[in-house]
């Protein structure tokens, strides 16, 4: 029985010596690599760069930020960010800084209750994550922000580690299994259809660090790829792999002669007298495209807004196969689908708030002349 007891007391100081104390700090790896100490519990933090509050409100973490940057407490007309919408108190919390990860040291350490928590995406924008620890001695972690369509992985990583740290780690498995079965759907009504049968298509005015006109695309556009979709500004298998975002010229667009068009509504922010919808009822080129003469030009809602929202992704993925392939989603009302996502991402159906912003409403048929 001593020998018993003895070996008892003996593993329980091992046990004492090698684990950290209940309630300690524990220490992470970020998607960048680094190491970085983190308290036990986490309730309090700040979101830096873009997109990285959007990954707290699909978490359902919002009401831990204690500060936002600039862009959060903007008020404009325009604004097609979902979880912004469906979170309008982020505009009256104190400010950390100026938007795109260019944060304040100064104005973070004034917060009142403290961050314990920096998360940051796109590391090598606005402020350096390690410079940012030391000068405010709270701890930085660095996120992956990327494409829906090529790097979904990382996205994923990004949410569970967000999760891990915050304890929203069930919430973090449903919001990325809400995405994958959603992009699974999409894949699986399209998939079998032969490449003869698929009509070419191409999107114009898309937003990129503000509005464009039409000739702004993106050859590996999400809701194109998700539907297999024959998108003429895509390159050829082994031809090059396809750019997030490019301008075309006007001739290429002509040469291509796409059978259905698609426009960004974002591009609407140009005015009455600019933007793509405006280049193609004013525009002799444009308008002898087989697209425009037929009537098969259609509008879908802007995502790249503060980098990408992957809701509208989605939802215009839905809207996208509903006009190239009705039969394959024939059950799909793409309004009522689109509210459904933003209602699980980010609590609210805000399609809606959202469209009051623009001028044209996506999800039209546009009616051009």
């Amino acid at each position: 029985m001593n020998k018993l007891v003895s070996s008892f007391l003996s593993l329980m100081i091992i046990l004492c010596f090698s684990l950290p104390a209940i309630g300690g700090p524990r220490t992470i790896t970020d998607m960048a690599g680094r190491k970085v100490e983190i308290p036990a519990k986490v309730e309090r933090v700040i979101c830096s760069g873009p997109g990285c509050l959007r990954y707290l409100t699909y978490l359902q973490g919002q009401n831990m930020v204690v500060g936002v940057d600039s862009i959060e407490r903007r008020k404009t007309r325009f604004d097609a960010r979902p979880y912004a919408i469906a979170n309008p108190q982020f505009k009256n919390k104190p400010l950390i800084g100026e938007f795109r990860g260019h944060d304040n040291p100064e104005l973070i350490l004034g917060l009142e209750p403290q961050p314990q928590v920096i998360f940051k995406t796109y590391k090598d924008m606005g402020y350096d994550p390690d410079e940012l620890q030391a000068k405010t001695g709270i701890p930085v972690v660095c996120l992956s922000y990327c494409s829906l369509a090529t790097k979904r992985e990382a996205i994923y990583n990004s949410l569970q580690l967000m999760g891990e740290i915050i304890g929203r780690q069930a919430r973090a498995k449903e919001i990325c299994a809400f995405m994958e079965n959603e992009i699974n759907d999409l894949k699986k009504r399209t998939e079998d259809i032969p490449k003869e049968k698929r009509s070419t298509c191409y999107v114009g005015g898309i937003a990129q660090k503000g509005p464009h006109g039409l000739q702004s695309t993106e050859p590996a556009y999400p809701p194109f790829r998700f539907v297999n979709a024959r998108n003429v500004a895509c390159p050829a298998k082994g031809k090059g792999k396809p750019l997030q975002h490019t301008n075309v010229s006007k001739e290429q667009i002509v040469a291509w002669n796409p059978e259905i068009l698609f426009v960004d509504i974002s591009t609407s922010q140009l005015g009455e007298n600019a933007g793509a919808i405006y280049e193609l009822t004013t525009d002799p080129a444009y308008m002898s495209l087989d697209a425009v003469s037929s009537g098969n030009v259609y509008t879908v809602l802007p995502y790249n807004w503060y980098s990408r929202n992957y809701g509208s992704i989605i939802a215009d993925a839905f809207y996208v196969g509903k006009v190239l392939y009705p039969e394959r989603f024939k059950d799909i009302d793409p309004e009522i689908k689109a509210n459904e996502i933003y209602s699980f991402m980010v609590g609210k159906p805000v399609l809606q708030t959202m469209e009051k912003a623009f001028s044209v409403k996506g999800f039209q048929k546009l009616e051009l002349y």
